[in-house]
């Protein structure tokens, strides 16, 4: 009986649809849902349309039509749970993919970092890291090596001090040269502004129409 059951559980196990298919069908039946919605609607405004037109001349034909909106309403009232019902199904579906795929590239991410792992060890790292200290302190010692290649002359601090100053005199006595050749050079005449009152406007005319007088 348990070897039957066992079975049975497998066959069943193979028969069940995928997410994104159980999603799909979801929204297939939401979608018929919604349109039995709309004629149900429109059947509950001629019901109730009836109702109203009849009230007053015929209050069998008006009761009927109550009757009949009140069972449409009831349908509706029924889909709307239904409706309501498959959405959150859907969602839950929807999540459970979303996390299933989730959890598929967490499951290939730590498989990966595992195999990078196995491949080096913590000892591996830490004597990888001693080589290249290692090789980091004998670059820098060849470099000051070769630095130090002709730096080992004494240098005489006051014979430094004492081209400092020569540089100053030099220096200063440059900047007097300067500004005797300013003072030797001659001075420049500057126009002189007349003293006389300037001509006026008729003056200035009568001498313009003379020199066009010459010019022709």
């Amino acid at each position: 009986m348990s070897k039957f059951k066992s079975l049975f559980a497998v066959k069943n196990k193979e028969n069940i649809p995928s997410t994104e298919h159980a999603v799909q069908k979801l929204k297939q039946t939401e979608e018929m849902l919604e349109k039995k919605q709309e004629f149900l609607e429109k059947k509950i405004e001629i019901e109730n349309a009836t109702a109203k037109k009849h009230v007053k001349t015929n209050k069998r034909m008006a009761v009927q039509a109550l009757k009949r909106r009140k069972r449409l309403e009831k349908q509706l009232s029924q889909i709307d749970g239904t409706l309501s019902t498959l959405e959150f199904q859907r969602e839950a579906l929807e999540s459970a993919g979303m996390n299933t795929e989730v959890l598929k590239s967490m499951n290939f991410a730590a498989k990966v970092l595992k195999s990078v792992h196995d491949q080096v060890s913590t000892d591996d790292v830490y004597d990888i890291i001693d080589d290249v200290q290692e090789q980091t302190d004998l670059s820098r010692e060849i470099s000051e090596a070769i630095c130090g290649v002709g730096s080992n002359q004494d240098i005489d601090d006051e014979q430094l001090n004492e081209e400092l100053e020569a540089i100053k005199r030099e220096l200063s006595n440059s900047n007097i040269e300067e500004i005797t050749e300013m003072e030797r050079q001659p001075a420049v005449d500057l126009p002189r502004v007349p003293s006389g009152e300037l001509p006026n406007g008729q003056n200035t005319l009568h001498d313009e129409n003379e020199m066009k007088a010459c010019a022709l």
